[in-house]
């Protein structure tokens, strides 16, 4: 099938800065709750999921094409092995998906997914599933639980480590209400993680040991009650300085590596969610949104712009799934 060549996006949102502009050029959609930006370069291609709709999606920049695949559970977050096999983390535990591509000529591109359990989690609390996660810098795959109604402060949520060679790992940081924010420094001895609560609004550091994959030393790198809105995802640039999305505010905020603000972007929807950096050269920054009940014009869609500094390729998961 031959694509039609992507028209040149609008922008929508002028800054000193920077230029914010939607995703997709062709056959837009809003997410209920978008999360979990993976770029691919092999594919010129971004990757998220819609959580609700326990769904992965694909968009392939150099042909503006969309592609779907549904999950048997709502889906927190997503990585890649070196074969393109998915690690999903779903609300009962972590799977392997092979991802199959739809027909050619099918009119609304929907692939098929076929699931394998890697590990079941046994939650303390009813309703829950995990959230944001990504791999760290060697390739261990990290994600946190979290309960899924969050109308009340509900510390249940406990973060975990998975690597081929030990499973799923004991919860290594419990008393979670919503756990957010995972990134490592460029040289990964750094670890970050964020409670998005609205009781809590906490962005915590700690030391990473890069041969065990064990965080220590946890110490608070920044209080959003000290700003606006509420830590969401987060993606670190080649500086070393943290983006975090301000969940409420419409925002995007830079933190450098001892914890202070330096730059804040607006964005055209109110709830950012989280951020990846891809492109060419890494230099576009990647942002997925939430769609409330009472929604604006741009919630819910995919936003890309260039901040002026590049990012770090994501890691894959080491080992074969």
């Amino acid at each position: 099938m031959t694509a039609s060549p992507a028209t040149p996006p609008t922008p929508l949102v002028d800054t000193p800065q920077t230029q914010v502009r939607l995703l997709e050029t062709h056959d837009a959609r809003r997410c209920s709750v978008g999360e979990s930006p993976v770029w691919r370069p092999s594919q010129d291609a971004l990757y998220w999921v819609d959580i609700p709709a326990q769904t992965l999606v694909r968009y392939e920049l150099s042909h503006a094409r969309r592609t779907e695949w549904r999950l048997p559970e709502r889906v927190g977050c997503i990585a890649f092995d070196h074969h393109g096999t998915v690690l999903a983390a779903l609300e009962s535990g972590l799977f392997a998906v092979t991802l199959h591509e739809p027909p050619s000529d099918a009119p609304a591109p929907q692939g098929t997914a076929h699931t394998r359990l890697l590990a079941a989690v046994a939650h303390d609390a009813p309703r829950m599933r995990f959230n944001d996660g990504r791999c760290d810098r060697q390739g261990r795959f990290w994600s946190g639980t979290m309960v899924q109604d969050a109308a009340a402060p509900h510390p249940a949520g406990k973060l975990y480590r998975y690597d081929t060679r030990s499973g799923l790992s004991a919860p290594v940081v419990d008393g979670l209400c919503t756990q957010n924010g995972l990134a490592w420094s460029p040289d990964g001895r750094t670890m970050y993680l964020s409670d998005s609560h609205p009781s809590k609004r906490l962005i915590w550091s700690f030391d990473y040991d890069i041969g065990d994959g064990v965080p220590a030393n946890r110490r608070l790198f920044a209080d959003l009650h000290d700003y606006t809105g509420r830590p969401d995802g987060a993606a670190i640039d080649i500086d070393g300085c943290y983006w975090t999305c301000a969940n409420d505010a419409g925002l995007l905020l830079r933190f450098t590596p001892n914890g202070r603000l330096d730059r804040k972007l607006a964005l055209p929807a109110a709830k950012p969610s989280m951020c990846a950096f891809g492109g060419p050269g890494f230099d576009t920054l990647f942002v997925t949104t939430i769609r409330p009940d009472s929604a604006g014009e741009h919630d819910g869609y995919v936003f890309a712009l260039n901040p002026g500094v590049a990012g770090l390729p994501e890691p894959e998961f080491a080992g074969t799934l």
